[in-house]
C-alpha cells in the first residue's frame, strides 16, 4: 500500500473516532494505528533477523527463487523468500543479485522501491 493511502487512512480513522465518540474514540483509534505500526515493525525486524544469519547474496535454488518473484514486489518481501541479503551491484537503477551452490544467479532491479525486472543467469554447460 502506498504510504500516503496509508496515513490519510490512519487521519481518517482518528477523525470519525473523535466525531462520532470523543476523545475516547481518538485515543482508541490512535492506540490501533500505533498498534498497526508496531505489528509492521515487528515484522521488519524478524525479517532482518533471519537474513542475519545467511551469507550475503545467497539463495537456496535460484531457479525456485525466479518462479517466485512478481514484479511490484518490495525488497522485504524479496529477502522474506531468500533469508538472505543480496548483494548490491549498483544504485542507479538499484540493482541486487543472488546466487545459489550451482552458481545460477538472479539479478533484480527495483524502481521507486518495487520490483521493475529481474534475470535468471545459469552457468554455461560444460
Amino acid at each position: 500500500m502506498n504510504p500516503i493511502v496509508g496515513w490519510v487512512l490512519a487521519a481518517l480513522a482518528v477523525a470519525l473516532a473523535w466525531h462520532q465518540y470523543g476523545w475516547q474514540g481518538a485515543a482508541f483509534a490512535v492506540t490501533l494505528v500505533v498498534f498497526w505500526l508496531l505489528l509492521q515493525f515487528n515484522r521488519a525486524v524478524r525479517v532482518m533477523k533471519n537474513a542475519a544469519g545467511a551469507p550475503v547474496g545467497h539463495v537456496t535454488n535460484a531457479v525456485m527463487f525466479n518462479a517466485k518473484l512478481k514484479q511490484g514486489m518490495t525488497m522485504m518481501q524479496v529477502v522474506s523468500l531468500t533469508n538472505s541479503l543480496g548483494r548490491k551491484l549498483s544504485d542507479s537503477p538499484e540493482t541486487w543479485h543472488w546466487v545459489d551452490e550451482g552458481e545460477s544467479g538472479v539479478t533484480l532491479v527495483f524502481a521507486g522501491g518495487h520490483l521493475a525486472r529481474w534475470t535468471l543467469d545459469r552457468p554455461a554447460a560444460p
